[in-house]
């Protein structure tokens, strides 16, 4: 268990009594999300959960995995607040299909312990949110993964390029999966109302994915760094990230067929797979930045 990370934000079953429930603990973080329309949202948002595991990701108090359990053939429920995991496994005692795991969710292998394909939801906590959806790309990946995250990072996940919020959020997760922003959930919707507007994104693997497997962590590490360079031009990135000269810099971006004064932000992300590809043969890696 892990104090200083903290556990996801939903409400508690409708009807029981508030007093009756773990309060929100501000050392986690906690808003507890209690609207039925948001929660219903994320369940329609993950499609048909007939015969499917779903990994829930900080169940909280179980407003959403209530939901999930009624519809999945099984729900593995991961959360890292003791009294919570206490408080959710006697409230799932006579549910078969519902593991609760207590821990982490970034030290936790999620398809070791879906045990197979699994979909993936969780209400994530905002200041490790980048962290926790990358670690969910982790093969094998879910086939569906719906978060409910503060708005600026869903902003930021959709961002097509030259939008002011794409970045290299935006890249590496669109060149391996389909986001889609599903609805934007005010603070009201929780309990106690955080300090921002927040909304549901559902991301999905692309059936073809613009880098291949064998390059991810390069491709990464790549974008990464040339975000971090995001106001030089195209050809200066090149020579920097991949410690090569002014003349073979050039030379790889005009075999990309890319002009060498653009920037990365106005780059797609198969653009910046050709730059990659190129990269991995006649370059040595780039740095080993991770998201």
């Amino acid at each position: 268990m892990t104090p200083s990370r903290p556990s996801r934000r939903d409400g508690g079953r409708t009807g029981q009594r508030e007093g009756a429930l773990p309060a929100p603990r501000k050392r986690f973080g906690q808003h507890f999300l209690r609207d039925t329309g948001v929660l219903d949202s994320i369940v329609t948002a993950l499609g048909d959960l007939t015969g499917r595991t779903v990994v829930e990701i900080g169940p909280g108090r179980g407003a959403l995995t209530d939901r999930l359990v009624e519809k999945a053939a099984r729900v593995v429920a991961i959360e890292v607040d003791r009294d919570l995991v206490q408080h959710l496994r006697h409230r799932y005692a006579d549910r078969p299909h519902v593991t609760i795991v207590e821990g982490d969710v970034l030290d936790t292998d999620l398809g070791a312990v879906a045990g197979g394909p699994y979909v993936l939801a969780g209400n994530v906590p905002y200041y490790i949110t980048t962290p926790i959806i990358f670690h969910a790309l982790t093969h094998p990946r879910p086939d569906v993964a719906v978060y409910l995250v503060q708005k600026e990072v869903a902003e930021r996940m959709a961002a097509p390029p030259g939008d002011k919020t794409y970045g290299a959020l935006s890249v590496n997760l669109q060149a391996v999966t389909t986001v889609d922003l599903v609805r934007k959930v005010p603070p009201g919707a929780f309990m106690p109302p955080p300090a921002v507007d927040s909304a549901v994104v559902r991301v999905r693997p692309r059936a073809e994915p613009v880098i291949e497997a064998a390059l991810e962590r390069r491709y990464r590490s790549f974008v990464l760094s040339a975000f971090g360079l995001r106001r030089k031009q195209l050809v200066r990135v090149v020579r920097t990230v991949a410690a090569l000269d002014a003349e073979r810099a050039a030379a790889v971006v005009a075999a990309c067929g890319l002009s060498p004064d653009v920037r990365p932000e106005t780059l797609s992300p198969e653009s910046f797979a050709a730059l990659v590809r190129a990269l991995a043969e006649i370059a040595p890696p780039a740095g080993t930045a991770s998201a």
